[in-house]
């Protein structure tokens, strides 16, 4: 089951175990530069709103309805990050998350399939997986998640399939077995505080509302390999979600509210001398990255072959406060 609260989705298996949960957000970030130079993490600027569909069924896409799920508000070139529950106090219990962009992989960069796989690992393991902020395309490295509208040939979706046909994310989630839990997770319990910084890290339907995801500058980010092993997850209770992207205008029109504020630049964000972020766990082994997700165009590259000219806002930069945050920063709780 996966309920809706706080702009937060949460996939509850308790039919698995009284702790299998795990909520998952969506970041409000800075685009950072698409210039082929790799920087640090983004800040965190806040949760994008989530709305039901089913909430605003007479003016949403009638494709929307179909695939039910959330949807929330984007610009064009807007990015964003997946939170994957590091933060949300009772998300310990371990889970392989799998994530698509227009049903495109975002770790192997093959099309949506249901179940999981180890060859090559289509999904990632939280909560050793803290977040994920775009496409992997090699060891370290993933392109940013970028907003850009379906049918201009941006998305990762319409660069592999050469049509835009579903946009928006697509999540599933999967917990551990109940009797590897029990094994491997003795009753003394993790507290998962380490979280990456919030800044301081008569309706008219809109069919051309959608957005997809493209590939935008390159961040250091490791993807890390499953640690236990394909067989531990129970398949049998996985559970999914759509997430569909509508541009701003659609979504004002749609839900009568105003979607959030534009974030600031990176420039602007890096010459007001605030942090950027590094992300450190040592003792997981991360995946090689996807061989085809390198093959694609970046926003800026696609944008220039297109003819559109330079891609605005993104000159580049050179953060000068950098927050490292180690996976061994944890606190971990005791028998009290």
């Amino acid at each position: 089951m996966v309920t809706l609260s706080n702009d937060t989705l949460t996939f509850d298996f308790s039919g698995v175990h009284e702790k299998a949960k795990r909520s998952i957000a969506f970041r409000r970030t800075l685009r950072i530069p698409d210039d082929n130079r790799s920087y640090k993490l983004p800040p965190g600027l806040g949760k994008f709103p989530l709305s039901h569909v089913e909430d605003y069924a007479e003016g949403t896409p009638d494709s929307w309805g179909k695939r039910g799920g959330v949807f929330l508000p984007m610009y064009q070139s807007e990015a964003l990050w997946i939170d994957l529950g590091r933060s949300h106090w009772g998300n310990s219990y371990p889970c392989a998350v799998k994530i698509a962009a227009g049903k495109i992989n975002a770790v192997t960069g093959k099309p949506w399939s249901n179940g999981l796989s180890d060859c090559p690992q289509d999904y990632v393991v939280v909560p050793k997986q803290p977040w994920l902020d775009g496409f992997s395309v090699s060891e370290g490295l993933i392109r940013q998640f970028v907003a850009m509208p379906l049918g201009e040939g941006f998305t990762a979706e319409e660069q592999l399939n050469g049509q835009a046909e579903c946009g928006g994310i697509q999540i599933s989630v999967t917990p551990m077995k109940k009797e590897i839990y029990n094994t491997l997770f003795p009753p003394v319990q993790r507290c998962d505080d380490s979280d990456r910084p919030m800044f301081s890290r008569g309706l008219k339907r809109h069919e051309d509302s959608d957005m997809g995801l493209a590939p935008g500058g390159l961040m250091q980010q490791e993807i890390y390999e499953d640690e236990y092993g394909i067989h531990v997850w129970d398949t049998s209770a996985t559970t999914r979600c759509f997430i569909h992207l509508a541009n701003s205008a659609a979504y004002r029109q749609i839900t009568g509210k105003e979607p959030p504020t534009e974030p600031p630049t990176a420039k602007q964000y890096t010459e007001a001398g605030l942090p950027w972020f590094e992300y450190f766990d040592a003792e997981t082994k991360a995946l090689k990255g996807s061989k085809i997700l390198s093959s694609l165009d970046s926003v800026a590259a696609k944008s220039f072959k297109l003819g559109k000219g330079l891609f605005g806002d993104n000159e580049p930069i050179k953060p000068e406060r950098t927050i490292l945050i180690a996976a061994k920063d944890e606190i971990k709780d005791g028998d009290w």
